[in-house]
């Protein structure tokens, strides 16, 4: 198997890229959240080649960060998710693309409420064999 691979060079990087961020950050689905958070997941399309050869992948590689944080108060959790949202824009490293940051929602995780905004991200990955 290849030494790199999406989950140490993009999630990974990215989780990293968050972790001084007064937020929890998981690099996949996690069971339950800790707010405030951010979520790296797939967004759709997940992945869009740019280069097919035999030594070599080329990809786009498409990714949603979802901004995470408590529902209690509506001015405060609009004001709190924008702070949020302008701080993982900030922390982004280099080699990334964003594209929208969607309108914030409520969202019901387990048994709580949360408002939370998605982030369109992107970025190259090659694999090498």
């Amino acid at each position: 198997m290849p030494a790199n691979s999406i989950q140490v060079s993009i999630r990974d990087a990215l989780k990293t890229a968050f972790s001084g961020l007064a937020a929890s950050t998981y690099n996949s689905v996690p069971e339950s959240v800790i707010s405030p958070a951010i979520v790296i997941v797939p967004d759709t399309p997940y992945f869009e080649p740019t280069f097919l050869g035999k030594a070599n992948v080329k990809l786009k590689v498409n990714l949603i960060a979802t901004a995470i944080v408590a529902y209690n108060s509506n001015p405060a959790s609009l004001d709190n998710i924008e702070k949020l949202v302008i701080s993982i824009l900030a922390a982004l490293p280099a080699g990334y693309t964003v594209g929208v940051v969607e309108r914030p929602l409520v969202s019901q995780i387990g048994a709580a409420q949360y408002l939370t905004c998605d982030i369109n991200l992107s970025t190259y990955y090659t694999q090498t064999s």
